[in-house]
């Protein structure tokens, strides 16, 4: 599993390199049959794809730490040092929803778009990608921001940008 996980978490920060979505796998550990490339998020037939509870955690997890910062980002004033732990919580909350979470495939492969965008902005955060590191931190926001768009949630709010 944590092989599996690795390669997968690679393929994210592949896809964050190269500033494209990782698409949808269908050997991916919660996939079945009928996995479908995905290179947008899109809604459901018009409606917020379902969660599970590791997804919702993890989700909540990412968005705590990212409404605490959202101060000092907007003042661009976190050091780069915040920025790495802040890389380093979504990071941890990412593998943690890829190895707990089990959604039927359609949804999933939206995650996995969403899950992209997140692993991206922390390795922007993180000083990986020669963007600034405050444009990593926004594309985390904005990610948050998409996830309470597109997926069920009970009482999300994202931080305000």
């Amino acid at each position: 599993m944590k092989t599996t996980l690795t390669v997968l978490l690679s393929a994210f920060a592949l896809a964050a390199s190269t500033g494209v979505h990782a698409a949808e796998r269908a050997d991916h550990p919660h996939h079945g049959e009928g996995g479908a490339d995905v290179q947008k998020l899109e809604l459901n037939a018009g409606r917020k794809w379902a969660t599970d509870a590791p997804l919702r955690q993890a989700m909540s997890d990412i968005n705590r730490a990212m409404t605490e910062a959202v101060p000092l980002i907007r003042k661009d004033q976190l050091d780069a040092a915040a920025y790495q732990a802040l890389a380093a919580t979504v990071k941890q909350k990412v593998a943690y929803a890829v190895e707990h979470c089990k959604l039927e495939p359609r949804a999933d492969a939206m995650l996995h778009v969403l899950l992209a965008d997140l692993m991206a902005g922390a390795e922007a955060m993180e000083g990986k990608t020669g963007h600034p590191r405050r444009e990593g931190a926004l594309q985390v926001l904005q990610a948050l921001d998409a996830y309470g768009r597109y997926f069920q949630h009970a009482g999300w709010q994202a931080p305000p940008r």
